[in-house]
This record gives C-alpha cells, sequence and structure tokens, in this order.
C-alpha cells in the first residue's frame, strides 16, 4: 500500500505510533521501536517481491558507495575532484536507469530496480557525498545512514532531509518540548487530510477530471485556461497533502524535519514562489547545483561575465529540474520556462536599479505582483501536466488515450 494513500494506513499506522509517542513522553526515543516500525511499514508499502528488493539493493548499493567514499576522503584524507564526480555519477546511476528505461522501452514503463521514492532517497544520498567532499561530514554511522536514507515518514514523497540537520535530532536520546511537537505533528496530519482527502479529491472528481478532457477533446484559450487553474490547484493540494502527512509523522515520532509549502500562491515574484513552493527541493537545487555552477565557473575563469555566469547557472538548474521529473517534452519545456522567469526577474530588477525605477510599495502593487506571479507559474502548472500535450496526440490521432487524473 502507498504511503498515505487511505485513512486506513493512517489507522494502522496511528495503532504503530502509540508506544512510542508514550516512550517519547517518558524521555525515551525507543530508536529500536522506530526501526521496527520502519520495517515493518516499509514491508507493507513496497510488498511486490521486485519492489521491494529493489528498496533493499538500492540501500545496499548506496550505502557501500557511501561508505566507501568516506573511507576515501577521512581516512586517506584524499579529495581528488574526478573521484567525486565518480562517486556522484554512480549515486545518480540507479535513478537514471529508472527515467531512462520508459524511453528506452516503451513496453517497460517501470524498471525492474525502480521504487516510490527513489528520487527522494537519491538527493539524501547525494547530499551526503557532497557534503564529506566539502568536509562538513567527517564520518557517516552506516546505522544512521541507513535510518536517515530509509526514515519511513518522508520516503515516498519528502520533504528532502538534510544529513547533517537529521544527525543532530537521531543522535539526541530526548526529544525536547515534544507535547508541542506532539500537538504540531497531529495538527499536520489532519490538515494533509483537509488539503488531500477533500479539497484535492474534490477537486479531481469534479473538476480536473472533466475539463482534461475537455481541453484534449476541443483544445482552445478557455478550455485550456479551465485545465490550467484545476491542474495548478490540484497538484498544490494533493502534493502539499503529502508534505503534511510526513511532516506530522515525523513530528510524532519525535523529528522536527522542514516545510515544504509555505503559501506559495501569496508569492509576490518568481523567486519568492521558489521560497514558497517545494522548498526543500528548490532549496537543494539551489545549494548543490546553482551556487556550486557558479562557483565552478567563477574560479576556472569560463566567464568574467556575473550575468551569463547566472543565467546559464538557472538554466542548468531548472533543466535539470525537468529532466528529474521524467524525460518528456513537457517536463523539460517546463523547467526552461521556469529558468526564463528567473532570467527575465532578474533583467527586470537590473533595468529597475538602472533607470532608478522606483515603484509603489502598496496593496495595488502587491496584488498586482502576486496576481502576475501566480498566472505564470500556473502557466507552468499547464505545461507540466501535459495535457497540452494530451491535445497534440489527439488532434493526430483520436484513437490515443485520454488524460486520466
Amino acid at each position: 500500500m502507498q504511503p498515505y494513500s487511505t485513512p486506513f494506513y493512517f489507522i494502522v499506522l496511528g495503532l504503530a505510533l502509540i508506544p512510542l509517542i508514550v516512550s517519547i513522553s517518558l524521555g525515551k526515543k525507543m530508536l529500536w521501536y522506530q526501526v521496527l516500525v520502519t520495517i515493518i511499514f516499509l514491508g507493507w508499502s513496497f510488498s511486490g517481491s521486485v519492489t521491494l528488493w529493489a528498496l533493499l539493493g538500492y540501500g545496499v548499493y548506496q550505502s557501500v558507495l557511501v561508505k566507501a567514499y568516506e573511507y576515501y576522503r577521512v581516512k586517506r584524507a584524499s579529495n581528488n575532484t574526478w573521484v567525486f564526480y565518480a562517486t556522484v555519477l554512480l549515486a545518480i546511476l540507479p535513478l537514471v536507469i529508472v527515467k531512462v528505461t520508459p524511453t528506452v522501452d516503451p513496453s517497460r514503463p517501470n524498471s525492474i530496480i525502480g521504487f516510490l521514492g527513489i528520487s527522494y532517497l537519491t538527493f539524501k544520498v547525494l547530499n551526503v557525498v557532497i557534503e564529506l567532499r566539502d568536509d562538513l561530514i567527517h564520518q557517516v554511522p552506516l546505522r544512521q545512514f541507513i535510518y536517515f536514507l530509509y526514515f519511513l515518514p518522508t520516503i515516498s514523497s519528502g520533504p528532502i532531509d538534510r544529513y547533517r540537520r537529521f544527525e543532530k535530532e537521531y543522535q539526541n536520546r530526548t526529544v525536547e518540548n515534544y507535547p508541542t511537537l506532539l500537538g504540531h505533528g497531529i495538527f499536520q496530519i489532519f490538515l494533509g487530510f483537509l488539503y488531500k482527502f477533500i479539497i484535492g479529491h474534490l477537486i479531481v472528481t469534479y473538476i480536473l477530471h472533466n475539463v482534461a478532457i475537455t481541453a484534449t477533446v476541443n483544445p482552445n484559450f478557455l478550455t485550456m485556461v479551465e485545465a490550467m487553474y484545476s491542474y495548478g490547484l490540484y497538484l498544490f493540494f494533493d502534493f502539499a497533502g503529502y508534505s503534511l502527512f510526513a511532516i506530522g509523522v515525523s513530528n510524532i515520532m519525535g523529528y522536527d524535519i522542514p516545510i515544504n509549502f509555505v503559501r506559495p500562491f501569496a508569492a509576490k515574484n518568481i523567486k519568492d514562489f521558489w521560497n514558497r513552493w517545494h522548498i526543500t527541493l528548490s532549496f537543494w537545487f539551489r545549494d548543490f547545483v546553482y551556487m556550486r555552477l557558479v562557483k565552478t565557473i567563477m574560479v576556472k575563469r569560463w566567464s568574467k561575465n556575473r550575468i551569463l555566469i547566472s543565467n546559464v547557472s538557472y538554466f542548468a538548474l531548472f533543466g535539470l529540474m525537468g529532466l528529474w521529473h521524467g524525460l518528456t517534452w513537457y517536463y523539460i519545456v517546463y523547467g526552461l520556462y521556469h529558468a526564463v522567469l528567473m532570467v527575465s526577474y532578474d533583467a527586470w530588477l537590473r533595468y529597475k536599479r538602472r533607470h532608478h525605477l522606483k515603484i509603489a510599495d502598496n496593496w495595488l502593487t502587491k496584488g498586482l505582483s502576486i496576481a502576475l506571479t501566480f498566472n505564470a507559474v500556473f502557466i507552468g502548472f499547464l505545461i507540466f501536466s501535459g495535457i497540452p500535450n494530451f491535445a497534440i496526440l489527439h488532434s493526430i490521432n483520436p484513437s490515443n488515450p485520454l488524460p486520466n487524473f
């Protein structure tokens, strides 16, 4: 059963967490019980024989890779760039195979080494490898790494935690202010129910399903706009609901993991949006792709033009983000579209500074900024949804399948 997919999952999980709640309230985290619950629920969630073995094999593979690189960096005190690059490539290799398989062999939409959440686990592994490289992590105890990798609440859909932050909470044998954290976790779960099982369900069942088919069969400005808004809202409430579930369960287990959404549709510009939307993913790409690429270009002196460096790095960041979602043209276009938005926004800021342009800061300008950002973001959601792709394919051959959200 997919994590957080049905109320029944929460009933079983809630019963399993009762002993842990009591134990933490009494001052003991009972890590052995956390591990036991994790094993049981991972076995339940990934019960397909191939999927379960893929999950276990992935953990063994990445653990060997991380420990080998830890030995290389710490014990041998070596830091060759090409060894680092090779380690990164080996870390992402399983994910690449999973993403490429459907494109290479359409008859096999799912790779035998694929499983739900492999992308998020890969981000965790890369976080450890990169920070070993940067000398920010000096040791990675195997048991601790495995628990970080397979952390039950976030394994399927994030949020993407960082190893050093997680390590501090893992090593603390008690949880400070647990009653507050517990109450917050329960609230997050109920809010997630509202988002996913009520609002998201109503949108997809009574609005999105119908308008997506209409936009595919009869594509025009109006039907695409309807599809754009309905899909964007559904995406938010469904995904934010999952994130709230993960945060809530983590809180109940004594972990205060990062949030993933902070009123994203109140963003005043595209940069503000990415500071509010899928925060752990956007910050991961910012820290480990954008900033590192900017630094590399400047250190290697490939260019002295700071604007060019920034723009190239934006396209690299969002291009990779698009590819991460899948090797499909509309995911790639979605990523590049956001790169264009970021580059355009930076150009607008430079224009204002150069011409000493001052815009009044009042409710009207704020509202206009929010409205422009909101609609720009939702155009991206329309691209991401694949509905235009369905419309194109349907116009070529009406027997092609219709979207089914």
